[in-house]
Protein backbone atom coordinates (compact mmCIF):
# COMPACT_ATOMS: atom_id res chain seq x y z
CA UNK A 1 0.00 0.00 0.00
CA UNK A 2 2.62 2.23 0.60
CA UNK A 3 4.81 1.55 -2.52
CA UNK A 4 1.64 2.61 -4.35
CA UNK A 5 0.96 5.29 -2.40
CA UNK A 6 4.93 6.09 -3.27
CA UNK A 7 4.08 5.84 -7.24
CA UNK A 8 1.51 8.25 -7.07
CA UNK A 9 3.33 11.02 -5.02
CA UNK A 10 5.58 10.55 -7.78
CA UNK A 11 2.70 10.55 -10.88
CA UNK A 12 1.95 13.83 -9.30
CA UNK A 13 4.95 15.01 -9.43
CA UNK A 14 5.93 14.64 -12.16
CA UNK A 15 2.72 15.63 -13.58
CA UNK A 16 3.16 19.17 -12.00
CA UNK A 17 6.80 19.33 -13.05
CA UNK A 18 5.50 18.46 -16.75
CA UNK A 19 2.96 21.84 -16.20
CA UNK A 20 6.04 23.76 -14.85
CA UNK A 21 8.29 23.30 -17.62
CA UNK A 22 5.46 23.32 -20.87
CA UNK A 23 3.93 26.39 -19.14
CA UNK A 24 0.93 27.79 -20.22
CA UNK A 25 -0.95 26.60 -23.95
CA UNK A 26 -0.36 29.81 -26.15
CA UNK A 27 -4.41 30.01 -26.58
CA UNK A 28 -4.65 31.11 -23.05
CA UNK A 29 -2.77 34.40 -23.31
CA UNK A 30 -6.00 35.82 -24.40
CA UNK A 31 -6.73 38.46 -21.87
CA UNK A 32 -5.60 41.85 -23.44
CA UNK A 33 -3.77 43.71 -21.01
CA UNK A 34 -3.64 46.80 -22.81
CA UNK A 35 -5.30 48.04 -25.48
CA UNK A 36 -4.30 51.28 -27.35
CA UNK A 37 -6.77 54.19 -27.29
CA UNK A 38 -4.66 55.83 -30.41
CA UNK A 39 -1.85 53.22 -31.64
CA UNK A 40 -2.02 50.35 -34.24
CA UNK A 41 0.67 48.77 -33.93
CA UNK A 42 0.79 46.95 -30.44
CA UNK A 43 -1.39 45.00 -28.15
CA UNK A 44 -0.12 43.50 -24.50
CA UNK A 45 -1.46 40.20 -24.04
CA UNK A 46 -1.73 38.07 -20.55
CA UNK A 47 -2.95 34.86 -19.36
CA UNK A 48 -5.16 33.89 -16.30
CA UNK A 49 -3.54 33.82 -13.15
CA UNK A 50 0.22 34.42 -14.82
CA UNK A 51 2.30 37.46 -14.26
CA UNK A 52 4.41 37.16 -17.49
CA UNK A 53 2.93 38.85 -20.56
CA UNK A 54 3.00 39.01 -24.21
CA UNK A 55 3.96 42.46 -26.07
CA UNK A 56 2.36 41.48 -29.62
CA UNK A 57 3.60 43.93 -32.67
CA UNK A 58 1.60 44.33 -36.06
CA UNK A 59 3.06 45.35 -38.70
CA UNK A 60 6.34 46.89 -37.37
CA UNK A 61 7.68 48.55 -40.80
CA UNK A 62 7.02 50.02 -43.83
CA UNK A 63 5.20 47.39 -46.81
CA UNK A 64 4.25 44.74 -43.90
CA UNK A 65 0.90 43.27 -44.14
CA UNK A 66 -0.14 40.64 -41.49
CA UNK A 67 3.18 40.54 -39.79
CA UNK A 68 3.12 40.49 -35.55
CA UNK A 69 5.97 39.77 -33.96
CA UNK A 70 5.44 38.18 -30.38
CA UNK A 71 8.23 38.74 -27.05
CA UNK A 72 7.51 37.14 -23.94
CA UNK A 73 8.69 38.56 -20.82
CA UNK A 74 8.67 35.47 -18.71
CA UNK A 75 8.11 36.36 -15.10
CA UNK A 76 7.98 34.57 -11.64
CA UNK A 77 9.53 31.66 -13.31
CA UNK A 78 6.68 30.99 -15.83
CA UNK A 79 7.87 29.74 -18.75
CA UNK A 80 6.84 30.82 -22.25
CA UNK A 81 3.60 28.55 -23.31
CA UNK A 82 3.77 25.98 -25.98
CA UNK A 83 3.74 26.49 -29.14
CA UNK A 84 5.14 29.96 -28.81
CA UNK A 85 7.74 31.01 -31.31
CA UNK A 86 8.57 34.41 -30.46
CA UNK A 87 11.29 36.26 -28.56
CA UNK A 88 11.79 35.99 -25.23
CA UNK A 89 12.98 38.10 -22.42
CA UNK A 90 13.90 36.52 -18.91
CA UNK A 91 12.47 38.48 -16.84
CA UNK A 92 11.92 42.59 -17.12
CA UNK A 93 14.67 43.95 -19.51
CA UNK A 94 17.64 45.31 -17.11
CA UNK A 95 20.23 46.39 -19.84
CA UNK A 96 18.72 47.87 -22.53
CA UNK A 97 20.20 48.60 -26.28
CA UNK A 98 18.51 51.60 -27.97
CA UNK A 99 18.63 51.88 -31.82
CA UNK A 100 16.76 54.76 -31.81
CA UNK A 101 17.48 57.79 -29.82
CA UNK A 102 13.19 58.01 -29.42
CA UNK A 103 13.43 54.91 -27.71
CA UNK A 104 15.50 56.73 -24.85
CA UNK A 105 13.27 59.29 -24.96
CA UNK A 106 10.47 56.89 -23.92
CA UNK A 107 12.63 54.78 -20.83
CA UNK A 108 12.97 58.65 -19.82
CA UNK A 109 9.76 59.60 -19.37
CA UNK A 110 8.69 56.66 -17.42
CA UNK A 111 12.43 57.24 -15.15
CA UNK A 112 14.07 54.15 -16.22
CA UNK A 113 16.84 55.77 -18.94
CA UNK A 114 19.50 54.18 -16.37
CA UNK A 115 18.39 50.98 -17.89
CA UNK A 116 20.20 52.41 -21.34
CA UNK A 117 23.38 50.27 -22.03
CA UNK A 118 24.23 50.90 -25.66
CA UNK A 119 22.84 53.18 -27.98
CA UNK A 120 22.86 53.45 -32.02
CA UNK A 121 24.42 57.01 -32.92
CA UNK A 122 25.68 57.70 -29.61
CA UNK A 123 26.83 61.62 -30.71
CA UNK A 124 23.33 62.45 -31.93
CA UNK A 125 21.32 62.00 -29.00
CA UNK A 126 20.52 64.70 -26.64
CA UNK A 127 19.25 62.71 -23.72
CA UNK A 128 21.23 64.36 -20.87
CA UNK A 129 21.60 60.98 -19.14
CA UNK A 130 23.14 59.15 -21.93
CA UNK A 131 25.29 62.40 -22.93
CA UNK A 132 26.72 62.64 -19.41
CA UNK A 133 27.66 58.91 -19.24
CA UNK A 134 29.78 57.42 -21.59
CA UNK A 135 31.67 55.03 -19.43
CA UNK A 136 28.44 53.61 -18.62
CA UNK A 137 26.25 53.83 -22.35
CA UNK A 138 28.58 52.83 -25.23
CA UNK A 139 28.14 53.06 -29.08
CA UNK A 140 27.40 50.16 -30.60
CA UNK A 141 27.20 51.00 -34.04
CA UNK A 142 24.62 51.17 -36.93
CA UNK A 143 23.55 50.14 -40.10
CA UNK A 144 26.26 47.25 -41.15
CA UNK A 145 28.71 48.34 -38.94
CA UNK A 146 26.96 47.35 -35.54
CA UNK A 147 29.13 45.90 -32.59
CA UNK A 148 27.73 43.25 -31.39
CA UNK A 149 30.28 42.47 -29.39
CA UNK A 150 30.18 45.73 -27.36
CA UNK A 151 26.28 44.25 -26.88
CA UNK A 152 27.98 40.99 -25.69
CA UNK A 153 30.32 42.83 -23.34
CA UNK A 154 27.57 45.33 -21.81
CA UNK A 155 25.45 42.10 -21.12
CA UNK A 156 22.19 43.37 -22.83
CA UNK A 157 19.15 41.29 -22.27
CA UNK A 158 17.26 43.02 -24.77
CA UNK A 159 17.97 45.58 -27.93
CA UNK A 160 14.80 47.66 -29.31
CA UNK A 161 15.04 47.93 -32.75
CA UNK A 162 13.26 49.12 -35.84
CA UNK A 163 12.97 47.23 -39.38
CA UNK A 164 12.71 49.86 -42.75
CA UNK A 165 10.90 48.03 -45.67
CA UNK A 166 11.52 44.74 -44.30
CA UNK A 167 13.10 42.95 -41.21
CA UNK A 168 16.53 44.27 -39.26
CA UNK A 169 19.81 42.61 -40.93
CA UNK A 170 20.83 42.23 -37.68
CA UNK A 171 18.03 39.95 -36.29
CA UNK A 172 20.03 36.81 -37.09
CA UNK A 173 23.22 37.58 -35.58
CA UNK A 174 20.42 38.60 -32.55
CA UNK A 175 19.03 35.24 -32.37
CA UNK A 176 22.90 33.37 -32.44
CA UNK A 177 24.32 35.36 -29.78
CA UNK A 178 21.18 34.69 -27.56
CA UNK A 179 20.18 38.61 -27.36
CA UNK A 180 16.70 39.27 -27.89
CA UNK A 181 15.07 42.06 -29.78
CA UNK A 182 11.87 43.53 -30.35
CA UNK A 183 10.67 45.85 -33.00
CA UNK A 184 9.67 49.39 -32.35
CA UNK A 185 7.27 50.48 -34.68
CA UNK A 186 6.14 54.10 -33.58
CA UNK A 187 7.37 55.33 -36.20
CA UNK A 188 4.45 53.93 -38.65
CA UNK A 189 2.11 55.57 -36.41
CA UNK A 190 0.28 58.64 -37.99
CA UNK A 191 -1.66 59.92 -35.36
CA UNK A 192 0.82 61.72 -32.94
CA UNK A 193 -1.07 60.31 -30.33
CA UNK A 194 -0.43 56.99 -31.09
CA UNK A 195 3.69 58.02 -31.39
CA UNK A 196 3.49 58.83 -27.83
CA UNK A 197 1.44 55.50 -26.94
CA UNK A 198 4.39 53.11 -27.23
CA UNK A 199 5.75 54.17 -24.63
CA UNK A 200 3.53 51.87 -22.41
CA UNK A 201 4.91 49.03 -24.68
CA UNK A 202 8.42 49.78 -23.93
CA UNK A 203 7.50 49.90 -19.96
CA UNK A 204 5.84 46.60 -19.88
CA UNK A 205 9.51 45.38 -21.44
CA UNK A 206 10.94 46.53 -18.47
CA UNK A 207 8.44 45.87 -15.57
CA UNK A 208 6.97 49.50 -15.77
CA UNK A 209 3.45 48.74 -17.26
CA UNK A 210 2.16 50.99 -14.59
CA UNK A 211 4.49 54.08 -15.06
CA UNK A 212 3.90 53.65 -18.95
CA UNK A 213 0.27 54.30 -18.25
CA UNK A 214 0.41 57.36 -15.90
CA UNK A 215 3.11 58.75 -17.79
CA UNK A 216 0.92 58.86 -21.13
CA UNK A 217 -2.83 59.16 -19.92
CA UNK A 218 -1.68 63.26 -19.26
CA UNK A 219 -0.59 63.55 -22.57
CA UNK A 220 -3.97 63.16 -24.36
CA UNK A 221 -5.29 65.41 -21.61
CA UNK A 222 -3.26 68.42 -22.58
CA UNK A 223 -3.16 67.63 -26.15
CA UNK A 224 -7.01 67.90 -25.92
CA UNK A 225 -6.68 70.99 -23.85
CA UNK A 226 -4.33 72.98 -26.43
CA UNK A 227 -6.80 71.37 -29.51
CA UNK A 228 -9.60 73.11 -27.55
CA UNK A 229 -7.98 76.26 -26.45
CA UNK A 230 -7.05 76.86 -30.11
CA UNK A 231 -10.13 76.21 -31.89
CA UNK A 232 -12.21 78.35 -29.22
CA UNK A 233 -10.24 81.37 -30.64
CA UNK A 234 -12.14 81.50 -33.91
CA UNK A 235 -9.92 82.97 -35.55
CA UNK A 236 -8.98 82.57 -39.66
CA UNK A 237 -6.91 79.65 -40.11
CA UNK A 238 -3.10 80.38 -40.93
CA UNK A 239 -1.77 78.61 -44.42
CA UNK A 240 1.15 76.51 -43.59
CA UNK A 241 4.18 75.59 -46.06
CA UNK A 242 6.30 72.79 -44.64
CA UNK A 243 9.68 71.31 -45.25
CA UNK A 244 12.84 72.42 -47.92
CA UNK A 245 14.03 70.46 -50.98
CA UNK A 246 15.92 67.24 -50.41
CA UNK A 247 17.79 67.01 -54.15
CA UNK A 248 16.07 68.50 -56.64
CA UNK A 249 12.26 67.34 -55.14
CA UNK A 250 10.61 68.87 -52.34
CA UNK A 251 8.63 65.85 -50.43
CA UNK A 252 5.42 66.87 -48.92
CA UNK A 253 3.30 65.22 -46.49
CA UNK A 254 -0.17 62.95 -46.85
CA UNK A 255 -2.68 65.16 -45.64
CA UNK A 256 -3.56 62.44 -42.90
CA UNK A 257 0.23 61.88 -42.22
CA UNK A 258 1.68 62.86 -38.87
CA UNK A 259 2.98 66.13 -39.67
CA UNK A 260 -0.64 67.02 -41.11
CA UNK A 261 -2.43 66.12 -37.74
CA UNK A 262 -0.35 68.12 -35.90
CA UNK A 263 -1.22 71.49 -38.21
CA UNK A 264 -4.47 70.85 -38.61
CA UNK A 265 -4.68 70.14 -34.38
CA UNK A 266 -2.65 73.67 -33.77
CA UNK A 267 -5.32 75.32 -36.13
CA UNK A 268 -3.36 75.50 -39.17
CA UNK A 269 -4.17 75.10 -42.80
CA UNK A 270 -2.34 72.59 -44.20
CA UNK A 271 -1.49 73.92 -48.14
CA UNK A 272 -1.25 70.91 -50.10
CA UNK A 273 -3.94 68.95 -50.53
CA UNK A 274 -3.23 66.89 -53.26
CA UNK A 275 -1.50 63.85 -51.64
CA UNK A 276 -4.19 61.82 -50.21
CA UNK A 277 -2.19 58.57 -50.34
CA UNK A 278 -0.12 57.16 -47.54
CA UNK A 279 3.44 58.49 -48.40
CA UNK A 280 5.42 61.81 -48.58
CA UNK A 281 5.21 62.51 -52.50
CA UNK A 282 7.81 65.32 -54.65
CA UNK A 283 6.57 68.74 -56.16
CA UNK A 284 8.98 70.38 -57.96
CA UNK A 285 9.95 74.12 -57.15
CA UNK A 286 7.37 76.03 -59.67
CA UNK A 287 4.80 73.95 -57.46
CA UNK A 288 6.59 74.95 -54.21
CA UNK A 289 7.04 78.29 -55.27
CA UNK A 290 3.35 78.70 -55.63
CA UNK A 291 2.87 77.02 -52.32
CA UNK A 292 5.40 79.56 -50.46
CA UNK A 293 3.24 82.48 -52.23
CA UNK A 294 -0.05 80.83 -50.38
CA UNK A 295 1.27 80.53 -46.97
CA UNK A 296 1.25 82.54 -43.90
CA UNK A 297 3.99 80.48 -42.16
CA UNK A 298 6.66 78.17 -43.33
CA UNK A 299 7.72 75.50 -40.91
CA UNK A 300 10.57 72.72 -40.39
CA UNK A 301 13.30 74.44 -43.02
CA UNK A 302 16.30 72.82 -43.11
CA UNK A 303 19.72 73.37 -43.84
CA UNK A 304 19.60 76.58 -43.08
CA UNK A 305 20.32 78.95 -39.21
CA UNK A 306 18.72 82.25 -40.11
CA UNK A 307 16.91 84.23 -42.19
CA UNK A 308 19.34 85.68 -44.41
CA UNK A 309 20.66 82.17 -45.01
CA UNK A 310 17.47 81.40 -46.39
CA UNK A 311 17.13 84.16 -48.48
CA UNK A 312 20.48 83.53 -49.56
CA UNK A 313 19.96 79.54 -50.69
CA UNK A 314 16.11 80.63 -52.28
CA UNK A 315 16.37 83.63 -53.51
CA UNK A 316 13.31 83.02 -55.63
CA UNK A 317 11.58 82.84 -52.05
CA UNK A 318 12.59 86.19 -51.05
CA UNK A 319 9.51 88.40 -51.82
CA UNK A 320 6.95 85.41 -50.31
CA UNK A 321 4.90 87.20 -48.01
CA UNK A 322 5.43 84.81 -45.33
CA UNK A 323 9.77 85.13 -45.68
CA UNK A 324 9.01 89.27 -45.95
CA UNK A 325 7.31 89.01 -43.01
CA UNK A 326 9.96 86.35 -40.93
CA UNK A 327 7.30 83.62 -40.45
CA UNK A 328 10.25 80.77 -41.07
CA UNK A 329 10.64 78.61 -38.04
CA UNK A 330 12.77 75.61 -38.19
CA UNK A 331 12.14 72.85 -35.12
CA UNK A 332 16.08 72.73 -33.77
CA UNK A 333 16.11 74.35 -30.79
CA UNK A 334 17.70 71.62 -28.89
CA UNK A 335 19.77 69.96 -30.93
CA UNK A 336 23.03 67.32 -29.58
CA UNK A 337 26.48 68.18 -30.28
CA UNK A 338 26.56 65.76 -33.19
CA UNK A 339 23.41 67.08 -34.93
CA UNK A 340 20.75 64.86 -33.36
CA UNK A 341 17.38 67.02 -32.90
CA UNK A 342 14.76 66.33 -29.54
CA UNK A 343 12.61 67.35 -32.01
CA UNK A 344 12.67 63.92 -33.37
CA UNK A 345 14.17 62.19 -29.76
CA UNK A 346 11.28 63.67 -26.72
CA UNK A 347 9.39 65.38 -29.59
CA UNK A 348 8.01 62.05 -30.39
CA UNK A 349 6.59 61.50 -27.26
CA UNK A 350 5.03 64.58 -26.32
CA UNK A 351 2.85 65.79 -28.81
CA UNK A 352 1.43 68.43 -26.73
CA UNK A 353 4.36 69.88 -26.40
CA UNK A 354 5.16 70.13 -30.16
CA UNK A 355 0.93 71.04 -30.66
CA UNK A 356 1.54 73.76 -28.19
CA UNK A 357 4.49 75.02 -30.23
CA UNK A 358 2.67 75.08 -33.58
CA UNK A 359 -0.06 76.75 -31.51
CA UNK A 360 2.18 79.91 -31.17
CA UNK A 361 3.75 80.12 -34.32
CA UNK A 362 -0.15 80.27 -36.01
CA UNK A 363 -1.86 82.35 -33.11
CA UNK A 364 1.48 84.49 -31.70
CA UNK A 365 -0.63 86.94 -29.48
CA UNK A 366 -3.14 84.57 -28.46
CA UNK A 367 -0.23 82.33 -27.18
CA UNK A 368 2.37 84.65 -26.16
CA UNK A 369 2.62 83.64 -22.61
CA UNK A 370 3.92 79.94 -24.30
CA UNK A 371 7.64 79.32 -24.31
CA UNK A 372 8.79 77.34 -27.33
CA UNK A 373 10.36 73.97 -26.01
CA UNK A 374 11.18 72.29 -29.86
CA UNK A 375 10.93 75.40 -32.65
CA UNK A 376 12.31 78.63 -32.98
CA UNK A 377 11.56 81.81 -35.40
CA UNK A 378 14.91 82.04 -37.82
CA UNK A 379 16.08 85.89 -37.65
Amino acid sequence: MKRIFGYILILISFVLISCADNGTGLDSFDIEIYTPDYAQGFVILGAEGMESSILRVINPWQGAEDVTFDVFIARDGEKAPKGFRGEVIDGDAERVVCMSSTYIAMLDAISEVERVVGVSGLGFVTNRYICENGDKVKEVGYDANINFEVMVAQQTDLVLLYGVNGASMIEGKLRELGIPFVYVGEYMEEDPLGKSEWLVAIAELVGKRDKGVEVFSEIPRKYEQIKDEVSSFGLPKPKVMINTPYGENWFMAFTSSYMARLISDAGGDYVYKKNDSNRSLPIDMEEAALLIDEADVWINVDGVSTLKELKGRFPRFADAPCVKKGEIYKSDLKRAPGGGNDFWESGVIYPDKVLSDMAKIFYPREMEDVEFTYYRKLE
